[in-house]
């Protein structure tokens, strides 16, 4: 796609998700991998505000409607219902942020960046009916719950 987009210091996915270009050893939008690992070992670490900024940085590279697009909004979304359920006991607040969630998340390959997309969806589902399926969840990438360090914190604090 877009040159603003490459990042070719961002390595390759356990497995082949959708956007990693094996022929190539890339990923066709190497920043949004990199924000795509930032947030989600932020969110798992329960930083949502941090999380929802890296997608939200990334999202403006996309058109509408493109899938990238589309994956991160959907989890802009995924990281201010969470925000909303823990740090503000506020349950109608997630769910209408996960009900918007699920609508960009249509669509969006399983395997997605090496986001498990299927899990992300099924959990907000769930919680839709009973909050408690947030308890102990973490988004999985490449197969594994990776949480932040200091590095992922110094990423998104460098977004501001």
């Amino acid at each position: 796609m877009d040159d603003h987009t490459r990042d070719r210091t961002v390595g390759p996915p356990a497995g082949e998700p959708s956007g990693w270009r094996p022929d190539e050893r890339r990923w066709e939008h190497g920043t949004l991998r990199r924000a795509t690992i930032h947030g989600v070992r932020l969110f798992n670490a329960g930083a949502f505000h941090e999380a929802h900024d890296c997608f939200e940085d990334e999202w403006y590279n996309y058109g509408t409607g493109a899938p990238e697009s589309q994956f991160c909004h959907g989890m802009v979304q995924i990281a201010a219902g969470a925000y909303k359920h823990f740090d503000f006991e506020d349950d109608a607040g997630m769910r209408s942020l996960f009900e918007t969630a699920l609508q960009y998340l249509h669509g969006v390959p399983s395997d997605f960046y090496g986001v498990d997309v299927t899990d992300v969806r099924a959990t907000a589902t769930n919680a839709l009916d009973d909050p408690a399926a947030l308890e102990g969840w973490a988004i999985r990438l490449d197969g594994d719950r990776p949480e932040a360090g200091p590095t992922d914190f110094e990423y998104a604090e460098a977004l501001d």
